[in-house]
């Protein structure tokens, strides 16, 4: 039975146009989300990404990211790099996207801060050919290696393409929303000889924290709660995320929902559905987060869920010796700070 549901993610995978992978926790890999964030941390950021889709079936999905970016701060502007990568499939149907990451800061008026961002990538997709098995070698009388003489094997390739996206996010203390779309140009990422175009992907965020301590005397730690939600469409499915996270430095705790069908146009999307939960700390330079998806679609507790987790490191730039002051910096929305 895990043989034939991981042929059937590998055909899946193999023939879908559909969607990109996700994060649950899409805050802690910022670049990805919206090319705009890069270089609203103070300093340097490093990020990396990990996320296990459906481990308890034989090959699902697993997708890495790993994003760097930087606050130039005397051009008031932001620089990164992404590299995302992502394998589905008992014939490791792999994609890898290399990303350049640029943004402008405008100074609004009551330290609000509007940004636009552009990603200029690179992608390859490839499969194992290895690992595929046609139907004239469904030979059970022989040892397994019988030679297929199916032609489609001999169009099967690789597939490069340049990826475009962009972007834009307004933000202040304790509030922010943005909008970015990926794939603007559409690339073709077929493995074989055909169009199999790579559908724009919009998404849409916003959020906002509310201290929950509003009296007179400073507090070296002040809880707070942060509602906030995602909307993203990309060809025929979306999907609208909602949740709230309660924080208590240095700790984090999540509750969202994930795929609300906005549409009514997604009932056979089994990736979607899903109520996740995230636990996070934050020390002083580093911070680290986990989630578990718990699957409530169809498909059931028989996928395992997801695990992911998401580590951070930053610290901040130095001029003549001395560290920059933060509150030079409007700080960008983070659940933890």
């Amino acid at each position: 039975m895990r043989k034939v549901l991981a042929i059937i993610l590998t055909l899946v995978a193999f023939q879908s146009k559909g969607q990109d992978p996700q994060f649950s926790q899409y805050y802690a890999a910022p670049l990805y989300l919206n090319p705009a964030f890069a270089g609203t941390s103070v300093g340097h950021r490093f990020i990396l990404n990990y996320r296990n889709q459906w481990p308890n079936l034989n090959n699902g999905f697993v997708t890495y990211a790993f994003s760097y970016d930087y606050n130039l701060d005397h051009l008031k502007s932001g620089i990164g790099a992404l590299v995302t990568v992502d394998k589905a499939g008992s014939a490791n149907l792999t994609s890898t996207n290399f990303n350049f990451v640029y943004s402008y800061k405008v100074q609004l008026a009551n330290k609000w801060v509007f940004t636009p961002g552009l990603s200029f990538g690179y992608a390859n997709r490839s499969i194992d050919f290895d690992k595929l098995v046609f139907g004239d070698q469904l030979d059970f009388d022989s040892d397994g290696q019988v030679p297929t003489t199916d032609q489609s094997v001999n169009s099967l390739g690789n597939a490069n393409y340049f990826d475009f996206g962009a972007g834009f996010l307004l933000y202040s203390k304790n509030f922010w929303a943005g909008v970015s779309t990926a794939h603007i140009n559409q690339p073709n990422r077929s493995l074989l000889d055909e169009e199999s175009e790579v559908p724009m992907k919009t998404s849409v965020h916003a959020g906002f924290r509310i201290p929950l301590y509003h009296g007179l005397m400073k507090r070296a730690r002040v809880s707070s709660i942060a509602p906030s939600f995602i909307y993203k469409t990309q060809g025929e499915f979306d999907q609208l995320d909602v949740g709230l996270h309660f924080l208590y430095e240095p700790v984090m705790i999540g509750l969202w929902y994930r795929g609300i069908p906005v549409q009514q146009n997604v009932s056979d999307n089994i990736s979607q559905d899903a109520v996740v939960i995230i636990l996070g700390m934050q020390l002083k330079d580093f911070e680290i987060g986990y989630s578990y998806d718990f699957t409530v679609s169809e498909l059931g507790t028989i996928s395992g869920g997801a695990h992911e987790v998401s580590l951070q490191y930053r610290f901040e730039a130095m001029s003549g010796g001395k560290a920059k002051k933060p509150d030079k910096y409007i700080p960008c929305p983070t659940f933890t700070k």
